[in-house]
């Protein structure tokens, strides 16, 4: 195996190239490259150019980014809401959620796992849907003992089930139980702006005291009329503290540049 002597002269010397090319980088508002990958970072501010973007791809609208994070919660259809609440019952809104016309419900339920471990009180979201869904955080699986598959939500073939309790009945799911895949919901101006599509994956980086990370492969989901958002769970969100992040960035992967 061969090796090489750095001389001190030239080490200063790239050090030098480097930290000048960084600070031009940053006076000129063009995007900062990270020290691993070359990965450009779409920042929560506008730009004062498009450099940001790809040249192919007009500006859209800046808008903010908001990161929140999503504790564990259930989707229940209408028909097995009235199982678990009473004939005739509907969810009652108690607190609205960023997405307009979605909110967290009165209702709750305890979840149970196959080892007979329980969840309490697992908050319904609402409005009502067409399949009913669980969604926990990784620590949440151990604790019910349920090897919980990392999903997108709705896509739901194949998951382990459990068994809901609500104060009038019981649900048993074959299927439902999933640890949502960490995504950012986007509108058609956020899909501009960013120069993504629906379906495609991001990266998120937050500054945190003491533990700045970057969360890799956040799911792309666009809609008309959603505000931009994304959405961790609860072990993520602890993980990076963000609860005391001072700023949070989209960034957008790149394509391996190497030639192997």
């Amino acid at each position: 195996m061969a090796t090489a002597t750095l001389n001190p002269a030239d080490v200063e010397r790239v050090v030098r190239d480097v930290l000048n090319r960084h600070l031009a980088a940053r006076s000129s508002g063009s995007p900062a490259k990270s020290s691993s990958g070359d990965i450009p970072v779409l920042r929560s501010a506008p730009a004062p150019s498009t450099s940001m973007l790809s040249p192919t791809v007009s500006a859209g609208k800046r808008n903010p980014l908001v990161v929140n994070i999503s504790a564990r919660h259930v989707h229940l259809t209408q028909e097995h809401v009235e199982i678990l609440f009473g004939n005739g019952a509907t969810l009652t809104p108690e607190k609205d959620l960023y997405q307009d016309g979605y909110f967290a419900a009165k209702e709750t339920v305890a979840v149970v796992g196959p080892r007979r471990r329980m969840l309490p009180n697992v908050r319904v979201l609402g409005p009502c849907r067409e399949d009913s869904q669980v969604e926990l955080a990784f620590t949440d699986g151990i604790s019910l003992g349920i090897d919980l598959p990392v999903r997108v939500s709705g896509n739901v073939k194949g998951t382990p089930g459990c068994v809901l309790m609500g104060p009038h009945g019981v649900v048993e799911l074959k299927h439902g139980v999933i640890r949502a895949m960490r995504h950012v919901h986007m509108g058609p101006d956020d899909l501009t702006y960013y120069g993504v599509a629906n379906g495609d994956y991001v990266h998120l980086r937050i500054e945190s005291p003491g533990c700045t990370t970057v969360l890799e492969d956040l799911a792309v989901r666009a809609a008309k009329g959603i505000k931009l958002e994304v959405h961790l769970d609860t072990d993520e969100g602890n993980a990076c503290n963000l609860e005391n992040a001072s700023k949070v960035e989209l960034v957008k992967p790149e394509p391996c540049q190497c030639k192997h």
